[in-house]
This record gives structure tokens, C-alpha cells and sequence, in this order.
């Protein structure tokens, strides 16, 4: 009997462990289940706060990014705008150097006004922005442009105006000298000097046809009216035999060649020697000169 119930007893004991075992093995699966969900939860979380993180800095950096590209633009803008600006002041400074020029070269030619209006427009470049400068700078050089090729057509207008001119008073002089060369030949003859003395004879001092007419016989006399005539004994020369001929240069250079030189060297001779020509020839009648 003893026997029997030890057998049962650890049949029952072999059993509630087996019971036991099986009953820890399912709570440990459950735990080691826990355990694995809290892990992947975790590790969920983990990742969700990397993310939420890694898309705040990448928002940052991004708008980081922006700002600084927007301030590299501006920079960039504000630098080309300074070397347009150098650029344009460059070329109003020149502009402005040429039509000044044009200006004072212009200005007793031609109407300067506009040009001036626009060069006192350009000469306040540094209070303008570039495309006002540019405008004015255009401006003031297509006004330039204008007024110097008006002065250019002043300068050749004139110019021509100048050649007609002086190709008139060369001709004019040419002219005059061919008359005072004709005159100068008629009066060398002997018609033409007696006609001279008594024109000045008269005009001069008064003397009428009798004192002409004593005059024409004393100068017969001496020179026969040439005033080439030269006495190789006394050396006295031309029409009034003046003695020596030089004398006559008192009344002009041309004395040799210039025979009313040499009648107004001769008529002013007999008014101060002789006060009249017939007194002049009365004296040459008594003495055989005079």
C-alpha cells in the first residue's frame, strides 16, 4: 500500500512541475514579447525624434542657405551697380572735356545755347543714378556732334569767303598796278608829263596858262620833257635837270623812273628859288641856267 501511494505522489509531483515549467515558459515568451515591443517602441521613438531633429536642421540650414545667397546677390548687385556707375561717370567726364572744347571753338560761330544747357545738366552727374547720367552723356555728345559740324561749316564757308576775297584784292591790286603802270607809261611821255606839270602846276600853286607857258619853254630847254635826260658833263637828270638827281628823292624813291616824281620835285624848285615858273625862265634866258 505504502508503495503504491509513493508512486502516485510523484506522479502528481512530476506532473505539477511539468505544469509549472510549461506556465514559466509562457510567461517568459510573453515577457521576452513585452520586452521586444518595448524595443521596437523605443526604437520608433528614437527615429521619429532623429527625423523630427534632422528635418529641423535641414530647415535651418536650408533657410540658412537662402539668406546667404540672398546676401551674396545683393552684394553682387550693389558691386555691378558701383563699376556701371564708375562706367558711366567715366564717359560723362569725357563727353563733358569734348563739348566743352567744341564750345569754346564754337561759340563765336554758331548758336551754342543748347549744347551749353545740356553740359550743365551733365556736370551734375554725381547726384544722378546711371541711366540719367547715360541719357545726358548721350545727349550732350549728339549736341556736340551737331554744333561742331556747324562750326565746321561755318570755318569752310568763311574760309571760301576768305579765298574769294583775297582772290579779289589780288585781282584788284593786279588791276591797280596795270593802270598805275599805264599811267605811269603815259605820263613818261612827253605829251603825258606836260599834261601832268600843268595839272599840278594849277591845283597845286595856282598858276594858270602863262606861267604853263613858261614853264613848258624852260623845261624844253633843259631836257626836252624826257625824264631820262641826263647832262654827262654836269650830271644833272630828268625833266627839271636837277643837279645832282637825288635830290628828288625827297619827293619819292621812283625819281629815275617816275617823271610826275620828277615835275613835283621841279615845281616846288622854281616856287622856292624863283616864285614863278616865267621868272625861273627869265632867269634861264639871261644866264642860260636856272
Amino acid at each position: 500500500m505504502h508503495s503504491r501511494h509513493t508512486e502516485s505522489d510523484q506522479s502528481t509531483a512530476t506532473a505539477a512541475t511539468s505544469t509549472d515549467t510549461a506556465t514559466n515558459r509562457r510567461a517568459l515568451r510573453r515577457g521576452v514579447r513585452r520586452f521586444a515591443t518595448k524595443k521596437i517602441i523605443i526604437a520608433s521613438a528614437l527615429v521619429a525624434t532623429g527625423i523630427l531633429v534632422g528635418s529641423g536642421f535641414l530647415a535651418q540650414s536650408s533657410i540658412a542657405s537662402s539668406e546667404k545667397a540672398a546676401s551674396s546677390q545683393r552684394t553682387e548687385q550693389a558691386l555691378a551697380a558701383t563699376v556701371e556707375k564708375s562706367r558711366v561717370v567715366a564717359q560723362a567726364q569725357d563727353t563733358l572735356a569734348r563739348a566743352d572744347q567744341v564750345v569754346a571753338l564754337a561759340t563765336a560761330k554758331v548758336d551754342t545755347t543748347t549744347l551749353s544747357t545740356s553740359i550743365a545738366s551733365l556736370t551734375n552727374y554725381s547726384a544722378l543714378d546711371a541711366p540719367a547720367v547715360t541719357a545726358l552723356t548721350v545727349q550732350t555728345e549728339f549736341q556736340a556732334q551737331q554744333v561742331k559740324a556747324a562750326a565746321d561749316e561755318a570755318d569752310r564757308i568763311a574760309a571760301e569767303a576768305a579765298a574769294a576775297a583775297a582772290e579779289k584784292a589780288e585781282a584788284d591790286a593786279q588791276a591797280a598796278a596795270a593802270a598805275a603802270a599805264e599811267a605811269l607809261a603815259q605820263t613818261n611821255t612827253v605829251d603825258g608829263a606836260k599834261a601832268a606839270a600843268a595839272s599840278i602846276a594849277s591845283s597845286q600853286y595856282g598858276w594858270g596858262d602863262s606861267q604853263f607857258s613858261c614853264l613848258a619853254s624852260l623845261w624844253q630847254k633843259e631836257s626836252g620833257w624826257s625824264y631820262q635826260a641826263y647832262n654827262a658833263s654836269s650830271g644833272a637828270t630828268g625833266i627839271p635837270q636837277a643837279l645832282p638827281g637825288s635830290k628828288m628823292a625827297s619827293i619819292g624813291s621812283d625819281w629815275e623812273t617816275n617823271a610826275t616824281t620828277q615835275i613835283k620835285w621841279g615845281l616846288q624848285y622854281i616856287a622856292s628859288s624863283y616864285g614863278t615858273p616865267c621868272s625861273a625862265w627869265s632867269h634861264s634866258q639871261s644866264v642860260n641856267w636856272y
